[in-house]
């Protein structure tokens, strides 16, 4: 399935032909009006008969009308996982007042979503199509059009209906490489300005009515001007702009025939005063100058024309823009400024909202002190009447209500006519990493390196109670099994045990992790509590009874990995209802404890198993029992997925995973609904930036996963709901969480469309089931039942459909996978002990179909790729004197002979001399047909003294390196090359 949860379509807004042309008729508007009559008013988008698609979207944005989108059905969905709520948001980032009054409706960002908010009703509505996190956005004057811009791969500008949610309008590749960092919409909503985020700023005004996909005009910009962060319009002019850095301030003028720029000099020398760093600027509504904010608390005029300078010396805009005079407006940073109607409106660091004249005169002052540093401010569009002043006072004069935002992640709604601060949220304003689901009750708690702590009905959608700790942030949570508690492992590497209703302390805090605690688990019986942290350690608390009450102290800790602990796991021992813990390390290590035997400060180890020889596990989970034999799962960061007894520790199967972009970072079991075949399971996982859902049992169909987007800039952790209904992601250093609703539905469709028995996996052959790939597959498996047989037999042949287990490995390498003899070993133990736990037989031999699928789930997923080989070079060689990594050639016998899965000297020179296609010479013949023994077989001129990747792949091995390759290859040689001085 799709990796994105939508792609952003362009819907141009168009009436059918025959209502046009009777509007045109009626009203007398011209063939060639660009305005058509049937758009809304308030829309800049024309006719374009030649354009015309997208019907439905169009009629969509036609007939819409404000807050018509929260009428839509939420309760279906054709997707695996619906994204059902969104907590949080980008406090970097304006948050705009869309509807006020009886419907308070707010638009803000959230990571790659823009949400629209109903405060009153509590519902929102989500518009998605990013797939990167969300870096800029603007609203049009009259709240309808909203553009977001984001930065990333295949970065992407979008302008969005917010009356319908519908995208209007996409424009790919805008700034591909970098994407934008600032953005803006005319008064008019007809033209977009965008600032790129390259080095090398670029400047691009676009008709987003219309369909070509190139700017109007563009240019680009000096780096030293600073890095330009902020733009706006001229409300009264679409053909003008500002934007500005932190040192400098850019005015522009624009037509179709190109775009100008003039760059005003400005420093603390030319009025003598500290200026400070620049935040905003705005156009005054005098429409003859500009101004700026600044961290000194000063306001820059900016006068269009300087009035000291003589008429016929004048330069055209935007050249002849000069600072008149530097305005010292207060001691606090100016972090926000706007024109409203006949004001200026000013926001700064300590939470205050000043309104000034266009003389600058205070009118007045709205502040609270548990207001932070203002990030944004969005006014009502509903006009109030206006408050009688108290006498020699003109303090309630204001008549709009506005949304003020604060860059500590909070919100508040100010009513001009009282001066009421009303706290709309409080949000976490640093990473969140933790998060975890009550097993019983349909709640969910969520901590932030803040020290925030909120716990949410997420039914309803409804805040219970939070709690904050100030001495360091909170990095893992969980619920004991029994609902009573909830753990707290926090950067500091302390432990809190907490009353999960009251949040309040039940002990006191343990301090036994030297590093931030990364994972933290209760036992099933909820006597242990066990964590793990960045120092490779595991520590174990334990239940105790004192003076008759339950309280929990330290057990023991041990240092059980030498690289980042994945996972910690508590089970069930089979013979027992005792608890069972086990580590999982990028070391590779699977360690078990004794929790029985473990006393004070002494944590007994009773196995350690290595799991992988090459790829490194990254998470696992205990496997539903499915059959007769008890299995844990892990998954890998080559995106293999594997079946391990229980007991034993071997490996029972290798299988084919998730393959979204990035590994499975985290897996759960979801929880079975009461509404769910009993005999279904499902695994919910996320990846790097992606959240998704795979059926159970795994057997490599790639059709019975699937994934989406939820956090493209990490997703940190999840969660499930007890009944299984919702999964909820962190999303890290976003700073935000979300809810999503689960459809099985959706993904067992999915799954049976994708075929059944072989015919999906028959697709991820190369060519399918009628490739040449496949004939070729049939062909060997046919040849080694010949060879099986003897090829020179006269015996009547036995017709099979199958190859004995030993062959396996000859067919894999025949067809170009090339299993270490550790895979070889899994692959066939995986097929001899397949049916032994039901039958207690092994099985000695496979038919083509199980080959197959043996084949797709073992060979490497994405291939071996160039970078792989060179990345060990990297490790194994050394720089030569072209600066090219190599490895020595008596290096590169030793280490084939003595390191890993060791070669004999007599297997070294028999696989060289067969790479090599040499038939080594016999002292007094032409030809020796025997030979010899041993790497004294290789002559200098077979190897060359040095071993560069390319010349190990391409001249030893014989495989073909890929044309990009080729290319860096040779670009890299040419650079190093001395071409000398320029004649």
């Amino acid at each position: 399935m799709s990796q994105d949860r939508q792609t952003a379509q362009e819907a141009d807004v168009q009436p059918d032909e025959a209502d046009l042309a009777a509007a045109r008729e009626k009203k007398g508007a011209s063939e060639d009006n660009e305005e058509s009559p049937f758009c809304p008013r308030s829309s800049p988008l024309g006719y374009r008969e030649k354009h015309t698609r997208h019907k439905g979207s169009a009629s969509m944005v036609w007939a819409a009308t404000p807050g018509m989108l929260f009428r839509k059905n939420r309760d279906s969905s054709f997707y695996p996982l619906d994204l059902s709520w969104v907590f949080g948001y980008n406090s970097s980032l304006a948050v705009h007042s869309l509807m006020d009054g009886e419907d308070r409706v707010l638009l803000y960002v959230s990571s790659h979503t823009v949400v629209i908010h109903d405060i009153v009703r509590n519902r929102q509505s989500h518009l998605q199509g990013h797939t990167n996190v969300i870096s800029c956005l603007c609203v049009s004057e009259d709240k309808r059009w909203v553009a977001t811009a984001d930065q990333g791969p295949d970065a992407m500008i979008i302008v969005w209906d917010s009356y319908s949610g519908v995208p209007v309008r996409t424009i790919f590749q805008s700034h591909s490489e970098d994407g934008l960092c600032a953005i803006a919409i005319s008064q008019d909503a007809k033209y977009l300005v965008t600032i790129s985020a390259a080095t090398v700023q670029k400047v691009c005004v676009w008709r987003w009515t219309l369909l070509t996909g190139e700017p109007t005009c563009s240019t680009e910009l000096d780096p030293e001007f600073g890095y330009q962060d902020y733009v706006i319009f001229n409300p009264q002019n679409p053909h003008e702009f500002v934007s500005n850095s932190k040192s400098q301030v850019i005015f522009y003028l624009w037509d179709d025939s190109g775009l100008q720029y003039g760059t005003p000099f400005l420093s603390n020398q030319t009025f003598k005063c500290l200026v400070g760093q620049f935040s905003q600027s705005v156009f005054h509504f005098n429409n003859t100058q500009a101004l700026t904010g600044t961290s000194a608390g000063k306001l820059v005029v900016w006068d269009m024309h300087d009035p000291r300078t003589l008429p016929e010396e004048l330069l055209p805009k935007p050249h002849g823009v000069t600072a008149t005079k530097v305005v010292a407006m207060q001691e606090e940073s100016l972090t926000l400024l706007q024109v409203l109607d006949s004001c200026i409106v000013t926001g700064d660091v300590k939470g205050q909202v000043k309104f000034y004249d266009g003389q600058l005169r205070l009118l007045s002052i709205y502040s609270h002190d548990k207001v932070g540093p203002i990030q944004s401010i969005s006014f009502s569009t509903i006009l109030r009447d206006a408050p009688s002043a108290l006498p020699g006072s003109r303090q309630p004069f204001l008549t709009r209500n506005f949304i003020l935002s604060t860059s500590d992640a909070t919100m508040f709604h100010v009513a001009t006519d009282s001066t009421n601060f009303g706290r709309i949220t409080t949000e976490a304003k640093k990473a969140v990493n933790a998060i975890a689901c009550h097993p019983q009750e349909p709640l969910v708690a969520v901590g932030s390196h803040c020290g925030l702590l909120k716990v949410w009905e997420y039914k309803q959608t409804q805040y219970l109670v939070s709690r904050i700790f100030t001495e360091a942030g909170i990095q893992c949570l969980s619920y004991d099994p029994e609902g009573n508690l909830l753990a707290a492992g926090f950067t500091d590497g302390s432990v809190y045990i907490l009353d999960a209703i009251s949040l309040q302390s039940i002990c006191e805090e343990f301090q036994c992790s030297q590093g931030p605690v990364t994972h933290i688990s209760f036992s099933h019986d909820s006597k242990y509590l066990a964590t793990a942290d960045e120092n490779y350690s595991v520590t174990v608390y334990k239940r105790v009874l004192q003076n008759g009450s339950r309280c929990w102290e330290h057990l023991a800790g041990l240092v059980s990995h030498y690289k980042p602990i994945r996972g910690i796991l508590f089970g069930v021992h089979p013979d027992s209802n005792e608890p069972r813990l086990l580590s999982l390390g990028e070391d590779r290590q699977l360690v078990e404890y004794d929790l029985n035997s473990s006393i004070k400060d002494h944590l007994v180890v009773t196995h350690r198993d290595r799991l992988e020889q090459v790829a490194v596990p990254l998470c696992l989970t205990w496997y539903p029992q499915l059959s007769t034999e008890s299995f844990f799962l892990t998954a890998n960061n080559c995106y293999k997925m594997k079946l391990y007894n229980t007991t034993t520790k071997m490996c029972r199967k290798t299988l084919l995973g998730p393959t979204y972009g990035s590994p499975l970072e985290k897996i759960q079991i979801l929880p079975r609904t009461s509404s769910a075949d009993p005999q279904q399971h499902y695994l919910v996982y996320i990846t790097k930036d992606k959240v998704g859902l795979q059926m159970l049992p795994v057997d490599g169909n790639p059709h019975k996963s699937s994934a989406f987007i939820c956090h493209p800039d990490g997703a940190a952790d999840f969660a499930i709901s007890h009944d299984g209904r919702y999964v909820f992601t962190a999303g890290g250093k976003e700073c935000t969480f979300m809810k999503w609703k689960v459809n099985l539905h959706a993904l067992d469709a999915a799954a049976f469309l994708g075929g059944e028995d072989l015919i999906p996996f028959y697709n991820l052959l190369d060519g399918g089931r009628e490739g040449k790939f496949f004939r070729e597959l049939e062909d060997y498996f046919y040849y080694v039942q010949l060879c099986s047989q003897g090829i020179k037999t006269l015996e009547t042949r036995q017709v099979s459909t199958h190859i004995p287990l030993e062959e396996i490995p000859s067919v894999m390498r025949a067809i170009g996978f090339y299993p270490s003899e550790e895979e070889i070993e899994e692959m066939i133990n995986e097929v001899k002990f397949s049916k032994y736990a039901d039958t207690g037989e092994e099985v000695t031999k496979i038919n083509l179909d199980d080959f197959i699928k043996l084949y797709i789930n073992h060979r490497p997923a994405l291939g071996l790729s160039m970078k792989t080989i060179q990345r060990a070079f990297q490790v194994l060689g050394y720089d030569n004197k072209k600066g090219d990594k190599v490895i020595d050639r008596g290096d590169f016998l030793s280490l084939l002979q003595c390191r890993g899965e060791q070669m004999t000297e007599d297997e070294l020179a028999e696989c060289l001399i067969t790479l090599l296609g040499k038939r080594p010479r016999k002292e007094g013949s032409e030809l020796d047909t025997h030979p010899p023994t041993g790497a004294a077989a290789l002559t200098e001129e077979d190897i060359p003294a040095e071993i560069t990747a390319e010349i190990f792949v391409a001249d030893i091995l014989g495989l073909p390196i890929a044309e990009p390759e080729k290319k860096e290859q040779k670009e890299k040689e040419e650079s190093l090359v001395y071409k000398g001085p320029e004649p």
